[in-house]
Parts: C-alpha cells; sequence; structure tokens
C-alpha cells in the first residue's frame, strides 16, 4: 500500500502535532516511494514512529547515521558549534574544514581535499577533475570514463549518466556524453574498452567504480579484478577514481572501502557516513592529479564550519572508539546469522555477500518473493531494512550497532521471511 492510499494522520510524540500523509503528498514532490510510517525520534539504533511505535535501525539513513541518532558527541559538537559560527563564504580560511582536511589525508592516501554537500557533488568534482586532468595533462580533447554496469554515482545529470543502470536514465536524455559502461569485476571488459574507444584523441582518461557496488545489488570487488587494474592505470596513465559515498568512514570495517583491495586510488569520493547525518561531501586525490585552482570548482555550502565540525567529531569518535573493531565483529556476526538463515529457508534465500557492516542477502530471481516484499514484513516486525535492486536485502546498521541488537534483528528477520513464505 502507497501512501497515496494511507492515511497516517495520527498523534506524534509531540503533544497536540499531527501528521497527515494525504497533506504531505499535497505539498511534497513524489520523488520517493516512501513506504507508510512517519519517524520522528530516534536514539541509538533505534527509532520511532509517530504512533510510538520502535524500529530497530538496520537502514541508518541508507548507511548514513554512522553513530546512531542523539549520540552525545555529536550533540555536543552541533551544540557548540551552531552557538559559534555555522556558515562563512569559502572566500575566508575555515579552520574546522582545514582541520577535517587534515584528518582524512592522514589516514588515506590523499594529499588534497574538496568539500560539498552530497555523494553526487563529490562524485560531479571527481569528474570534473578527471576532464580538467585529462584536457591539461594528456592533452586529450575527448576524453571518456569507464564506468560498470550497475554501478550508481548519483541523481545530478553527469553522475545519472556515469551510473550504469538505464532506468535511472530513462527521461533525461541528452545524456551527458564521455561515458562508457563495463561489466563490474571483468578485467578482459575493462583491456577491451580502452582498445576500442583509443582512436586519435578520443582516449580513457578516468576509470570510476565502486570498491563495493551498493546500489547494485552489494557486490564487492575482486582482489585480482583490482590490482590488475591498478596496474593497467599505472602503465597508461589512466585516473582510478572510487566512488566510497556508501562504502568509506569505516562502514567496511576500515577506514575506506579501498583498504579491503590492497591498492589506492587516484582520486576517491565520500559522502554519506562522513558527518554522520549532517549534508557533507567530500572528493579527495592525490597531488598529481590536483589541477583545480581558483575558479575551476567551488560550492557556496561546501566546507562550512557547521558540517566540518561535526564530520571531525564523527571520525574521531570512530578512531578515539575503536569503533572499526565493533565494524568488524558485527559484520561477522551479521553475516553468520544470515548464511544460517539463508541454508534454513533455501527455497528464497541465494547468497549472503558484504564486507563490515554492509551486507545483503540475495533471494532466488525466480522466486515470487522480492526484497519491498521481505522488507515490509520487517517492518512490521520492527525491524527497518533497505532493499539493493528487486531481489537484494541490505543490511548497514549505525556503526556502533551491539551484539545483542543484530541477534535481535536476526530474529526479527527471520519471523519476516517466514511471513511471506
Amino acid at each position: 500500500m502507497s501512501l497515496e492510499t494511507l492515511n497516517l494522520q495520527s498523534p506524534v510524540l509531540s503533544p497536540g502535532s499531527l501528521f497527515d500523509a494525504n497533506e504531505f503528498d499535497h505539498y511534497v514532490m513524489k520523488t520517493y516511494g516512501r513506504f507508510p510510517i512517519a519517524l520522528v525520534k530516534g536514539s541509538g539504533c533505534r527509532v520511532t514512529d509517530n504512533y510510538g511505535k520502535e524500529y530497530l535501525d538496520f537502514v541508518a539513513g541508507i548507511a548514513t547515521t554512522t553513530l546512531g541518532h542523539a549520540h552525545p558527541n555529536l550533540i555536543k559538537t552541533v551544540t557548540e558549534q551552531i552557538q559559534k559560527l555555522h556558515h562563512v563564504s569559502n572566500l575566508y580560511y575555515i579552520p574546522e574544514q582545514g582541520e577535517l582536511a587534515r584528518w582524512i589525508v592522514e589516514h588515506s592516501c590523499a594529499d588534497k581535499v574538496f568539500f560539498c554537500n552530497s555523494g553526487a557533488e563529490a562524485n560531479e568534482a571527481a569528474i570534473k577533475l578527471v576532464r580538467k586532468y585529462a584536457h591539461e595533462k594528456l592533452d586529450l580533447d575527448n576524453p571518456v570514463i569507464l564506468t560498470a554496469k550497475s554501478s550508481f554515482h548519483g541523481r545530478t545529470l553527469a553522475t545519472i549518466t556515469a551510473t550504469g543502470q538505464p532506468k535511472y536514465q530513462k527521461g533525461f536524455s541528452p545524456l551527458v556524453p564521455g561515458f562508457a559502461y563495463v561489466p563490474y569485476n571483468d578485467i578482459g571488459a575493462i583491456e577491451n574498452a580502452i582498445t576500442d574507444i583509443d582512436e586519435g584523441n578520443t582516449r580513457v582518461a578516468g576509470i570510476m567504480l565502486e570498491a563495493l557496488q551498493g546500489e547494485g545489488g552489494v557486490r564487492p570487488g575482486e582482489l585480482e579484478y583490482f590490482l590488475r587494474l591498478r596496474k593497467i592505470c599505472d602503465e597508461t596513465g589512466i585516473l582510478l577514481i572510487f566512488d566510497e559515498v556508501q562504502v568509506g568512514v569505516g562502514r567496511t570495517g576500515k577506514y575506506w572501502g579501498y583498504e579491503n583491495l590492497g591498492i589506492e586510488p587516484d582520486i576517491f569520493t565520500s559522502a554519506k557516513g562522513l558527518a554522520g547525518g549532517i549534508p557533507i561531501g567530500a572528493m579527495m586525490c592525490k597531488d598529481f592529479c590536483n589541477v583545480f585552482e581558483p575558479g575551476s570548482h567551488a560550492s557556496t555550502f561546501g566546507g562550512n564550519p557547521f558540517a566540518c565540525a561535526v564530520a571531525l567529531t564523527v571520525l574521531q569518535t570512530i578512531e578515539r572508539e575503536n569503533i572499526l573493531q565493533n565494524v568488524q565483529q558485527r559484520g561477522e556476526q551479521l553475516r553468520t546469522r544470515l548464511r544460517a538463515i539463508a541454508m534454513k529457508y533455501p527455497q528464497l534465500c541465494k547468497e549472503v555477500r558484504g564486507w563490515g557492516l554492509i551486507n545483503g542477502l540475495e533471494l532466488h530471481s525466480d522466486s515470487k518473493i522480492t526484497s519491498i516484499d521481505v522488507v515490509k514484513a520487517a517492518m512490521t516486525e520492527g525491524l527497518l531494512l533497505a532493499p539493493a535492486g528487486p531481489k537484494v536485502l541490505r543490511f548497514v546498521p549505525p556503526l556502533i550497532v551491539t551484539a545483542e541488537e543484530v541477534e535481535e534483528a536476526a530474529i526479527k528477520l527471520e519471523r519476516a521471511i517466514v511471513a511471506t513464505l
């Protein structure tokens, strides 16, 4: 049932307030297929709807609320920073921005950082950087960027073109030229594309990939594939770009997704979990490909004191509280429980895969049951999950999730599966 037909008018937790889904739809563009609940409060890994029903949150704003809801460190930083200074122009030096950039550089392979407001903007910045590098350093008139089929890189015109899924591109043609698509984890396809595209001043200038495809079904990159890819880029001068919007900031059990693959990208992007739910994006690069200069690129809100202070708090909390260890342990626990459930219900469940606390449970393609069906049933049980395509359930809880909460989620999931069978 959609929000078009379901009226959710009911008291919320604030006395005297009402929420009406029909009124919401009257004013808000229907660019989302919303589930029929209205969330109004959260704490840790739990959220509460306007009826007072509590849910275990294994969506985390789609891998965004890194430290969960209402984390005391974030409350402290938000309160202090909003009382001090929340926004000034990038015409001036912003100390909080510099501190955040330093932390990122000291904890990654990057030399320089550009800040913006979202993952799409970070990827847009990376695309622009590759093109400028190609024109200035490679003397190319028509640089091409290879991306993977089933990828997802954002909703701007350039980033939906980069996204290797036609369903996101439908209705928005003409798309941005300069992109070509190859199957993920297929090194032969990369080699063939480089050869086929190479003609005069038209060449592959960049290869943009996710270390683990999130929206494409929670598909981890293969070690051998990425090791060979790094070698190809080194030999040809092609820039290697990693979209880490969903997998960065500790989500995989390491600070950055590329650390799982034994190589370093030339450029990588981050956003979702970087400030734990406060909007921010970042594009990082190595010095040799840093061809941006004043006037090349900009962002009014990018790197503002408020967002940067919160992001720095998120990163410092991950470091000081050894949260990466929790991600590794809880991720292994979750995959073990998911595999046990998959073995118990083989008529529905096909495969479990993932890294750290980004995991997917794939359903059989010939089953009539979809990921949405299970997500809805889990919601009834008090568990929030997100689909990653029509046949994959995605599990991306806050990185502070406990062993007890993982076990509770597994129990609720099994009940949801039984309800759909």
